[in-house]
């Protein structure tokens, strides 16, 4: 199945950019570019509930339903950011 986002659990294959970058410019193997970017984290500052949230929000404001966007991202505090 391929890689996934470590941050959100997004297939790297479906990001647009192949990944996020580090700071060095060069392509993140670990996490995707809508949570990373130069290095750092989108949402730094956040918790892993409020991250899921805003996930959720995200994913339903591209019209899925609500309930699979929670099954999407129900798995998130297994990743290795939120551990």
């Amino acid at each position: 199945m391929g890689n996934r986002c470590e941050s959100c659990g997004m297939p790297l294959t479906k990001d647009p950019n192949g990944g996020g970058s580090e700071a060095d410019e060069s392509l993140s193997t670990k996490f995707c570019s809508i949570c990373y970017e130069n290095g750092a984290f989108r949402h730094p500052n956040v918790t892993v509930g409020e991250f899921q949230k805003h996930c959720v929000d995200a994913l339903a404001e591209k019209g899925m339903p609500r309930i699979m966007a929670w099954a999407f991202t129900r798995g998130i505090p297994k990743l290795e950011r939120w551990k």
